[in-house]
């Protein structure tokens, strides 16, 4: 009991400190932490969101690269930081999801070691080929694929990626055979361009620059609903997949022990710079749906979408040692 009641007498205090530390936060640059090479969607939105945070803050908010293993190295690089909210990541649906099941040997838990602070966007994939491709639609492509079992390749970001898992799943549905070409980062696209890769679920903000020069035809995005950005884009559901939703989405994490009113102050600044209509604005062109959610929602929905993702993991067969 006199355990108890010192703990319950210790909690006021505890969080009048916890305030106290958020009132002068920042006092110096904050690191945020990208799990992926520069020019990807994630470096992207971390770019467009730091460069606000910056000057909300008043403090310099440095972009850092730390590509490698899915998007494992980088997340644990915070996971292993010192929890003062001066160490952030912005990560995606691959390392704070998706690789819970694909990697055998994890080197953190996400909803361990990791705490969330807010879902920063919601990001389609979208099936696109050069313009010059025999495949005109996506049952043409199809079509092709069935044809030619294992002529047809596409690219994706890596074994166990959204673009991965898109293309898995499209090959589950459809009863198509395809040839998966994996590569580190956005590599990906230029060999899409180039013409030695036939197809690419890839996220909007990579090709909607491509899309809107004619250098990429746009097909289908993979979300439930079409997106802001490619309304004239059918959905997959659309075009027969019923159910398809293989969406990637982006957002900040600090790391677990954080305090409580760090995290929901960088929440808080988070959530209203992608609701400035500049700022939305900004984003929809360059192919991202703006969120912005409360810590609480933002861990629910990671829970939910581990879940998700390790259903798609297990039927497609893929693991990563």
């Amino acid at each position: 009991m006199t355990t108890r009641r010192n703990l319950l007498l210790a909690a006021p205090a505890l969080a009048l400190a916890s305030r106290a530390v958020a009132a002068s936060w920042p006092e110096r640059p904050v690191r945020v932490i990208v799990s992926f090479t520069a020019g990807g969607t994630t470096d992207i939105i971390a770019r467009l969101v730091g460069n606000h945070l910056s000057e909300s803050w008043g403090q310099p908010v440095v972009i850092e690269n730390r590509p490698g293993a899915g998007g494992n190295i980088g997340t644990e690089h915070v996971v292993r930081s010192a929890p003062d909210g001066y160490t952030l990541l912005v990560g995606s649906v691959g390392p704070l999801a998706v690789n819970q099941s694909l990697y055998r040997n994890m080197p953190y838990d996400t909803r361990r070691d990791l705490a969330p602070v807010t879902l920063l966007a919601g990001v389609p994939n979208i099936l696109v080929v050069r313009p010059e491709h025999l495949a005109r639609d996506l049952p043409a492509l199809l079509q092709l694929a069935k044809e030619k079992p294992g002529a047809l390749s596409y690219g994706s970001t890596g074994v166990g990626t959204s673009s991965h898992l898109s293309g898995a799943m499209m090959d589950q549905m459809a009863g198509t055979r395809t040839t998966h070409v994996p590569y580190r980062g956005a590599v990906a696209l230029n060999d899409l361009l180039s013409g030695r890769i036939d197809f690419m679920f890839a996220t909007i903000p990579s090709v909607i620059e491509q899309i809107r020069a004619g250098k990429l035809r746009a097909m289908a995005v993979s979300s439930q609903h079409r997106s802001r950005s490619a309304p004239d884009v059918p959905t997959m559901v659309e075009l027969g997949f019923a159910g398809f939703d293989a969406s990637s989405w982006f957002g900040i994490a600090a790391p677990a022990g954080t305090p409580p009113a760090i995290v929901q102050k960088i929440a808080a600044d988070a959530a209203a710079i992608v609701k400035r209509p500049e700022l939305e604005k900004q984003m929809v062109d360059q192919g991202a749906d703006p969120v912005g959610s409360t810590p609480a929602e933002f861990g629910t929905f990671i829970d939910t979408e581990i879940k998700r993702w390790a259903d798609v993991v297990r039927l497609s067969g893929a693991r990563v040692e």
